[in-house]
């Protein structure tokens, strides 16, 4: 799968084969220290930031957690506060 900008392609290729390296070889050994990708996913993460800025991308139109921050904080988008709010 391609990134959201196509300039964004090489860095989401070096971040997925250093996270699957992390996985494989340390996570399910148990060790579970992320640290060894964090520089990498950083640098994909603002690449990844600024292509959605300069696609106006707003994720707030795809997600409506985006809106608030937090799933939580909208209760409007919970299925289940749907259901209790129709028994009350």
């Amino acid at each position: 799968m391609s990134s959201v900008g196509e300039d964004c392609n090489e860095l989401k290729k070096q971040y997925d084969a250093c996270f699957n390296s992390w996985f494989s070889e340390r996570f399910l050994k148990g060790q579970t220290d992320d640290s060894a990708c964090a520089p990498i996913f950083r640098v994909y993460q603002d690449c990844v930031k600024r292509a959605i800025r300069e696609k106006k991308i707003d994720l707030r139109e795809i997600d409506p957690i985006f809106e608030t921050g937090s799933e939580c904080d909208n209760p409007s988008s919970s299925s289940e506060n749907q259901q209790t709010k129709g028994r009350s």
